[in-house]
């Protein structure tokens, strides 16, 4: 079983980090970097066996429309240093690993922007290469909308020397945003020898079903996994914790996604790192038994 850390998105608002669009989360690499490792730091000591990169907002496209085009490489680089650092600062974390967080180049949530094949190829590309080259132990394709996007993200991802793991997030019928089936997902990145496959970014209770659809289609030797929301969008377009999910009530369902056939299991938007330590706690407590 492996422990995935938590959201950083949201944990940064919530700690009064100022994430405006286009860059999101991105803007805590200059405006709160400090926050950032800490952030790392916290869900190290919750027990998350992965700690994913800020990464999710410094690709070519939400840089440039910030007029930063130029400094993707040191953001991005920035971002893993950090994550780094937050490893090397925390007492037995030496097996550790730091996820490259590579996120869909448009709005995670409007596969009606996906641009050309040979735009995503490329820009791609180059987040992937530069992830690779700062020192990531893998790279994590997440929040994928789109069959077209998927596929080429894990073309640019393969041609690094990083292991690969991607994830689809799913409509309230377990398909991608974009109408297509996640059996249909599955099948056109399975050719690039994913190293996992995951869903995120879904409700805590549709997470079961969409487990036992990936275990369905996803060959046996391949680990399937999820990281869930807990909390939702407001009507002002905020995250809110309103009716959302507890630690305890979280860690609790984690348990039936582990005996469905997850083995990897981490939080997405609204998971601090007291929800990740209840997961730890949960699964580990799990494994002993």
């Amino acid at each position: 079983m492996i422990v995935l850390d938590g959201a950083m998105g949201t944990e940064l608002e919530r700690r009064g980090v100022n994430t405006k669009l286009p860059l999101w989360s991105a803007v805590a690499l200059d405006a709160a970097p400090d926050v950032v490792e800490r952030i790392h730091s916290e869900y190290l000591a919750a027990g998350a066996q992965v700690i994913t990169t800020n990464t999710f907002r410094t690709n070519l496209r939400a840089l440039r429309k910030a007029g930063m085009a130029h400094r993707a490489r040191e953001l991005t680089q920035r971002a893993v240093a950090l994550a780094r650092r937050a490893l090397q600062d925390h007492p037995g974390s030496d097996k550790a690993m730091v996820a490259g967080s590579i996120a869909p180049v448009e709005d995670c949530y409007s596969p009606e922007l996906v641009p050309g094949d040979a735009d995503l190829l490329e820009e791609h590309a180059v987040l992937a290469g530069y992830l690779a080259d700062a020192g990531v132990d893998l790279l994590l394709i997440e929040t994928q909308n789109t069959i077209r996007e998927a596929v080429a993200a894990m073309r640019a991802a393969r041609a690094t020397d990083k292991p690969v793991w991607i994830s689809f997030t799913l409509n309230d019928k377990n398909q991608l945003l974009s109408g297509e089936s996640l059996e249909d997902a599955v099948r056109a990145v399975l050719p690039w020898q994913p190293q996992a496959v995951l869903v995120n970014c879904v409700p805590v209770p549709q997470v079961a079903s969409a487990i036992s659809r990936l275990r369905a289609i996803v060959p046996a030797d391949i680990p399937i996994g999820a990281y869930a929301n807990a909390g939702r969008v407001d009507e002002s377009g905020q995250w809110t914790m309103e009716g959302g999910v507890s630690p305890i009530e979280y860690a609790d369902a984690a348990r039936e996604w582990r005996a469905l056939g997850a083995t990897i299991i981490g939080g997405c938007c609204g998971t601090t790192p007291a929800h990740i330590e209840a997961l730890a706690r949960q699964l580990n407590d799990g494994q002993r038994g």
